[in-house]
């Protein structure tokens, strides 16, 4: 149990884990290999945006229990969703689609710490955050097509991961399965390291995390939004008035007087 701004945590599908600023995001179903059913869709929706408005809370880490990141959706819950109508399926979608825009759009950096293998639904938990980190024994794919259903709601996640559209196309229309190594060449996974070196991978980065301004973090991933989403002359004018007014912003002020003063600003202290 967590408690997040003095509110105790209770979970049934996922774990959460504070440790000063850090925040560890467990999927604790490994007797499924971590699927996804609507009770952990919601959990893990409901956990990032309880972290994100926790002010302790610097950076997000997300993994699996056992030896599976996650397997996509659980088949006892797809069985369920048999007889549902389109409305019903909406509704369900959206649940996903809600998941997936949490992580993405989440103010604080995410890092995938990816222990094992991942399909499906399971690839977009991945896609949409910040860095992901892979043991080089994970297995991935894009399962869909074999059920002769398609990776709809993850698409717009793996796209903006995915270096060649073309790869998308391919990966999505065989459903076969690929390494890890192929996922880094791919752009879907950042880092390959082993097993015994993934803690120190995913240290790594939260160092680095932590030696940068947390609202310049958070600034950065609204940028690269506006970027996906504004005309190219309204982004260029948001880009202009959005660096005047972080330099006379307090963090921005106490970023450069630090560097002039040959000292560790404030936040990495």
């Amino acid at each position: 149990m967590s408690t997040i701004r003095g509110i105790e945590l209770k979970y049934q599908t996922i774990e959460l884990n504070k440790q000063d600023d850090l925040a560890t995001i467990t999927l604790n179903r490994p007797d499924v290999h971590n699927a996804m059913n609507e009770l952990l869709m919601k959990e893990l929706t409901s956990c990032f945006r309880s972290c994100e408005k926790d002010p302790e809370l610097r950076i997000i880490i997300l993994t699996g229990m056992g030896k599976s990141f996650c397997a996509g959706a659980d088949l006892n819950w797809m069985k369920s969703m048999v007889g549902y109508s389109k409305e019903e399926n909406i509704h369900d979608s959206n649940l996903l689609l809600d998941l997936y825009d949490c992580i993405y759009n989440c103010s604080k950096p995410v890092i995938a710490r990816v222990n094992g293998h991942a399909f499906g639904g399971g690839i977009g938990l991945f896609a949409a955050c910040d860095i992901v980190i892979s043991i080089p024994e994970a297995k991935f794919a894009f399962s869909e097509v074999k059920l002769g259903i398609i990776p709809s709601v993850i698409s717009t996640f793996v796209a903006r991961r995915m270096k060649v559209i073309a790869h998308m196309r391919r990966y999505f229309i065989t459903g076969e399965r690929f390494t890890a190594s192929d996922a880094e060449s791919l752009g879907l996974v950042d880092h390959v390291t082993s097993a015994d070196d993934l803690d120190t991978m995913v240290e790594k980065y939260t160092s680095l995390l932590q030696s940068s301004g947390p609202q310049a973090i958070a600034e950065v991933k609204n940028l690269i939004e506006q970027y996906e989403e504004l005309p190219l002359n309204q982004y260029k004018k948001h880009t202009v008035e959005k660096i005047a007014e972080l330099r006379i912003s307090d963090e921005g002020q106490e970023g450069i007087s630090s560097f002039l003063d040959k000292r560790k600003p404030s936040w990495s202290e």
